[in-house]
């Protein structure tokens, strides 16, 4: 997870109570994507031209092959990799599907798999604690 200081953005797609993370491989010794495993929200980079919207709902398709139907902007988080942008995400019927990194220096996947991970409310009315970014140790 490098670019720290690169503009971010990430989805929090929502369904039946969990929140679907990409579940990714870092960087080992070999310079290689088998390093530890970790969870994060679908999103990436904002390629320059681009606005935040348009590159949630890019990431959003890239990574799960979900369409965004509605995009809004919910709150900044500190990511490793950068300053994070996150969007609640309304999307389209179907179930996701793991995208392909086009962009990685190494033919290793770094995406290996999306989770649906339960999340807990604040209060029985209250909105959802959602993590953006989870260790290994906490599925």
């Amino acid at each position: 997870m490098s670019g720290a200081g690169r503009r971010r953005v990430a989805a929090v797609i929502l369904r039946e109570g969990s929140v679907l993370m990409v579940r990714e491989r870092g960087r080992g010794d070999s310079g290689r994507h088998d390093g530890p495993e970790y969870w994060t929200l679908p999103g990436g980079g904002v390629e320059p031209g681009e606005d935040l919207e348009a590159a949630v709902r890019r990431e959003v398709a890239e990574e799960t092959g979900l369409r965004a139907l509605s995009v809004r902007r919910s709150h900044e988080a500190p990511y490793p990799s950068g300053l994070t942008t996150c969007f609640r995400v309304e999307v389209g019927a179907g179930e996701p599907v793991l995208g392909v990194d086009a962009d990685l220096e190494c033919a290793c996947p770094r995406m290996v798999g999306l989770v649906w991970v339960p999340v807990a409310r604040s209060a029985p009315d209250g909105p959802y604690m959602v993590p953006t970014l989870l260790s290994p140790a906490h599925p």
